[in-house]
């Protein structure tokens, strides 16, 4: 079957991976299960939104992709009860709801109906399901061995897709950096963002969802394997479509571009968030980036349940799809950027507080540890953020890091 196919039962199928057992937090690290950081910071946004509302009686805070409702959760602890109250939380989510979840987040499988407010989808794109192409031809897998072979030709849709956000001739081995690749898009509406420190699309590796390998930024294996090796889990025997030809593995974020559109489309007013780790057009992998990852582990992309599979997201393409349907501007920074912007801080603190106050040396250690983990660049701090406000006249980002037109 396609690769879209394949994704979807193994994520999200009666006994998919995100259905069934203890959720993506017992398999790997997100920015939404690192630290309280992240929730603080989500509120400082929250707060500038409800601001740019004027305040409005209800004000919704929906999590697209909730998991276990660990963002949510945290959110709500930290939130001023001036703000509380006012608050709807919606956790958009597939797997059953948790026992131990506040009584006031409402739990759907479905996008809200005219959100106004803040609705933040926190890795949720990487796993829309999309489909693989080797050459002119979709890529086949196997669920079970995860072998791979070539399918049909590619659809019309799909092929217009890829002519415009991901061409072939700009495949090439010695110009691409691999699934970490770098790069920042030109300014231009037709590119659709410019933006200050453009940093990187990082890919999973180990516990930490976000993370390149060792080396990613020269294409390199992780370290320690051995040239030519799959990942650890590989199953053995498992082909590799386009390999032996020597062609792009290119993936199809149409639906991506979709989904992003159509969780845009649900805000009446208000902002729409996704954090993602992905690729530019200057810079697209030529392996394409499809991962498996299981109990902290990279593994193959085998998609039988039992693991996540994941590919990294074609930002620049989801930003322009949001903001057509929105009319309006987006801004595009580093997870690094908005945290900084957000008042979050990575640095350490004075040694003399070690003297004067030793408890809030500590107390402040371990914050800027926690912030440090989100921020670090090659890891969680190369995530994007892609902004999209809707309906806010006087939305502004702070420090001017503001990007494409529709």
């Amino acid at each position: 079957m396609r690769w879209s196919a394949a994704m979807s039962r193994a994520l999200y199928g009666p006994n998919g991976f995100f259905v069934s057992g203890a959720g993506p937090a017992g398999h790997f690290r997100t920015s939404a299960n690192a630290s309280p950081v992240l929730a603080a910071a989500v509120l400082r946004l929250l707060t500038r939104v409800d601001a740019a509302l004027g305040q409005p009686p209800r004000l919704d805070f929906v999590d697209v992709g909730a998991g276990r409702g660990e963002l949510l959760t945290g959110v709500l602890a930290v939130a001023p009860t001036a703000l509380r109250d006012r608050l709807r939380p919606v956790a958009v989510e597939v797997a059953p709801r948790p026992p131990f979840l506040p009584a006031e987040i409402d739990w759907q499988e479905a996008l809200p109906d005219r959100v106004t407010g803040l609705m933040i989808a926190t890795e949720w794109l990487d796993n829309v399901p999309l489909d693989v192409v080797a050459g002119d031809r979709y890529v086949e897998v196997d669920p079970v061995s995860g072998a791979e072979r070539p399918g049909e030709p590619i659809e019309a849709a799909d092929a217009a897709w890829l002519d415009r956000w991901w061409p072939s001739l700009l495949c090439t081995p010695e110009g691409s950096t691999g699934s970490g690749a770098t790069g920042a898009p030109r300014q231009g509406a037709e590119q659709g963002a410019a933006h200050a420190d453009a940093g990187h699309g990082a890919a999973r590796a180990g516990a930490e969802k976000g993370a390149p390998h060792a080396g990613a930024e020269q294409g390199a294996p992780p370290a320690g394997a051995e040239q030519g090796a799959p990942p650890a889990g590989a199953e053995q025997g498992a082909a590799h479509a386009g390999a032996e030809q020597g062609e792009p593995r290119r993936e199809v974020g149409r639906a991506r571009d979709e989904a992003w559109a159509g969780a845009v489309a649900a805000v009446e007013r208000g902002l729409a968030v996704a954090v993602d780790y992905g690729h530019l057009l200057d810079a697209r992998p030529f392996d394409g980036t499809l991962a498996g990852y299981q109990a902290g582990r990279q593994v193959a992309p085998v998609p039988d349940g039992s693991r996540d599979v994941t590919a990294h997201v074609a930002i620049d393409a989801v930003a322009l799809a949001g903001s057509t349907v929105a009319r309006r501007a987006y801004t595009l920074m580093t997870q690094r950027q908005a945290l900084k912007a957000l008042g979050a801080d990575g640095g350490r603190p004075p040694i003399s507080l070690a003297g004067s106050d030793p408890a809030g040396y500590v107390r402040a250690l371990a914050a800027a540890s926690a912030a440090a983990e989100l921020m670090t660049p090659g890891g969680l701090g190369d995530h994007w953020w892609l902004l999209q406000p809707v309906g806010i006249d006087d939305w502004t980002w702070d420090d001017g890091r503001h990007a494409g037109s529709p």
